[in-house]
């Protein structure tokens, strides 16, 4: 099995629990739109993906069950940074972060249904340095960038977090990621035994959030108590009957707006654990 991996900070406990329990697994790291695209080119077997690249490719994968990533409201690290106040507008050119297809339906969505504005989008690269190009008003930005900025909101800027816009305009958490794995593979023996090391590579990372915490600090510009807060505070990693439910509208208004086909239906990895 290969195992494809979003390393940004929202998994960190998974990726500390992989280097310290499961170093047999065979590991592809990379932005969500690269895994979303390894995945559909069967180029690995299990990884967690854009939750809308699951409705793009439901009828190749299964969800495996109880991990995801998902906030209840501020999720922190996926922000709109804008030149001008969100309600106003319109027409305006906003940048689109090249890492993530969910947050780029999602905010889509959000200035659709809650701004009624009808903005160009263009997809392009984003820098914390210059989170806003000179030719646009605002840019979406996702990950550890997204973080920073919303932790040292820039000069001029206004900042807004989609997760907690999502909540305003639904009343709902929001699905970021989930974990699936390829129809064809779903009978092969190996799948159980390697879903097992996800999931205890999981739990040890989150058992031991300050140790994952303190392993990266050297590296990342962020405090312990930034990423405390928001490990385990603004992001969780359980995939609840409500987050599915929220899941679901998420979906019904991507469909809605033509950011995919249809509405999926969501099926699952029957699995022992």
């Amino acid at each position: 099995m290969i195992v494809g991996h979003i390393n940004f900070l929202n998994v960190l406990p998974l990726n500390y629990g992989y280097q310290q329990t499961a170093q047999d697994l065979q590991i592809v790291y990379g932005v969500p739109t690269f895994l979303n695209g390894e995945l559909k080119a069967g180029h690995i077997d299990i990884s967690n993906i854009s939750s809308i690249e699951y409705a793009r490719q439901a009828d190749q994968l299964l969800i495996l069950p109880k991990i995801c990533v998902r906030a209840d409201c501020d999720v922190t690290s996926i922000v709109l940074v804008s030149r001008k106040p969100i309600e106003t507008l319109r027409d305006d050119k906003i940048i689109l972060t090249s890492k993530s297809a969910t947050a780029q339906c999602l905010l889509k969505i959000i200035l659709h249904e809650s701004y009624d504005a009808a903005p160009h989008y263009e997809t392009r690269a984003v820098t914390v340095e210059k989170p806003v190009d000179d030719d646009a008003t605002a840019a979406l930005l996702i990950g550890d960038d997204a973080l920073y900025i919303y932790l040292h909101q820039p000069e001029n800027f206004y900042v807004y977090d989609l997760g907690k816009e999502w909540h305003k305009l639904t009343g709902r958490q929001m699905v970021y990621a989930l974990w699936t794995v390829r129809k064809k593979i779903a009978a092969e023996q190996s799948l159980q035994a390697t879903y097992e090391k996800i999931l205890r590579a999981f739990r040890f990372g989150i058992e031991n959030k300050s140790d994952a915490i303190k392993s990266v600090l050297p590296t990342k510009p962020f405090t312990f108590d930034e990423l405390d807060k928001y490990l385990g505070g603004a992001i969780k990693w359980n995939l609840t009957a409500e987050s599915l439910e929220a899941l679901k509208i998420y979906y019904h208004k991507a469909a809605a707006l033509k950011l995919i086909d249809r509405e999926p239906d969501l099926k699952f990895y029957l699995t022992n654990s």
